[in-house]
């Protein structure tokens, strides 16, 4: 069974996340999705507030592609992530050319780490390349509108969380 882990912090999850997560789910028999829980970043949403929202997500993309998807928050490293969940694929969304050399220097470790473990970076489609949580979350911020996004209910949860009332 391939076994692939897609980890990011998805805070929140957003359409570049989703669209990465449906052509994952082609690549292997069960994807996991790892939560990082990085008290570094502060995370608008708590651990439980985006697990929440991955799951709800996902339930739509298991039906569609049939492939088992599951949520596993982690704090430890990436690479013993994988172990802890037997991947034998790390999958990885790149945006930009800035991604690409994080991600390089990330490969370059996590294979020093565990050389069993793969890692498989996937193109965001064209209209995603631009979203990032980060931007996401400041457009939100400002009462901006995020529905080119994010889904409907990730656009409520932030709309929600910036309520000023």
């Amino acid at each position: 069974m391939r076994i692939g882990l897609y980890p990011g912090t998805f805070d929140p999850i957003t359409m570049g996340h989703i669209d990465i997560i449906r052509r994952a789910a082609a690549l292997v028999d069960r994807l996991v999705i790892g939560v990082a829980i990085n008290r570094d970043k502060g995370p608008l949403f708590d651990l439980d507030e985006r697990v929440a929202m991955i799951e709800a997500e996902c339930v739509s993309l298991t039906e569609q592609t049939g492939i088992e998807i599951v949520v596993h928050p982690f704090e430890n490293l990436l690479i013993d992530c994988a172990r802890d969940v037997n991947a034998g694929i790390i999958v990885r969304g790149l945006r930009a050319v800035a991604d690409f050399e994080y991600e390089f220097q990330m490969v370059g470790m996590n294979r020093a780490l565990d050389d069993s473990v793969e890692t498989v970076f996937l193109m965001a489609e064209a209209r995603h390349q631009a979203i990032a949580s980060k931007l996401v979350k400041e457009i939100a911020r400002l009462d901006g509108d995020v529905s080119k996004f994010v889904t409907a209910p990730v656009r409520r949860a932030l709309i929600k969380k910036f309520d000023r009332n």
